[in-house]
């Protein structure tokens, strides 16, 4: 018994050091505007009245799957997710569903000012997943606790951020790190705790389709010039909605081994 909290007290600590490096790490660096070439996608094309057709209608199945999925917390409450945190669930999914809203009516215009309300939802998302994640895998009172500061602080890195560019300074360093350390922190969990849950494994299934969705965003223009009919990022939407559509299809096969105290 002393050794397993040993064990986990080690293992704690381990991801308490590498969060305070990543921390330190970023605010080391100079501050960041944000690249206003960000927002000049390859496919530009105006099909059927709508401006960057493909890169607002491929949002679409982050609202199917959000929408299927809070309807699935609300009418089976035998649904395979920890009671006590059921919230942070219902938070992921209507997150994901608003992804679709604000990710769309960003690449309508794509500016600074729209790209608030594409950020917004996608951070309350992340961060509800990041806690389901935690209360999963090592602790559900932890996950339970964390849910509400993880929340505020992807908020606020929205705010901060949109704050600083209207003030003519920019600084995206919290925003980066509300993305890139649960994104680190998330395969190190998963490698070294055990989930509550079956079908773990599928979680890998997930950040892998986030992992091909961060490269299609990447070479955007280069897909988009393969291709000539679909570019990178629409095709980054697409990856990310299947690992929404993967964990949903997760909840509903799993079940419990063991709870997390």
């Amino acid at each position: 018994m002393i050794k397993d909290k040993n064990h986990f007290q080690l293992k704690m600590g381990l991801l308490s050091l590498i969060s305070a490096i990543v921390i330190i790490g970023v605010f080391l660096i100079p501050a960041m505007k944000q690249d206003l070439s960000y927002h000049q996608f390859s496919d530009q094309r105006f099909l059927l009245g709508i401006p960057n057709l493909l890169n607002v209608i491929s949002n679409l199945a982050f609202f199917i799957i959000g929408l299927f999925g809070l309807i699935y917390l609300k009418t089976d409450k035998n649904a395979a997710v920890l009671a006590s945190i059921r919230f942070n669930y219902s938070v992921f999914y209507f997150g994901v569903l608003l992804v679709a809203l604000g990710s769309g009516y960003y690449h309508l215009t794509p500016t600074n000012s729209s790209l608030v309300w594409d950020r917004l939802p996608m951070t309350v998302a992340f961060m509800a997943f990041f806690s389901i994640i935690i209360s999963e895998f090592i602790s559900e009172k932890l996950g339970e606790l964390v849910f509400i500061p993880l929340i505020i602080i992807g908020l606020l890195s929205i705010w901060y951020w949109n704050y600083t560019e209207q003030n003519n300074i920019g600084d995206l360093r919290l925003y980066v790190l509300v993305q890139f350390l649960p994104m680190l922190l998330i395969p190190l969990i998963m490698l070294m705790f055990q989930s509550c849950f079956s079908h773990a494994k599928l979680y890998w299934y997930f950040l892998a389709m986030y992992g091909l969705a961060k490269i299609a965003e990447t070479y955007d223009a280069a897909i988009y010039d393969y291709f000539q009919f679909i570019s990178g990022h629409s095709i980054k939407h697409i990856l990310a909605s299947f690992g929404c559509i993967i964990f949903y299809i997760q909840v509903k096969k799993r079940y419990l081994i063991k709870g997390k105290s």
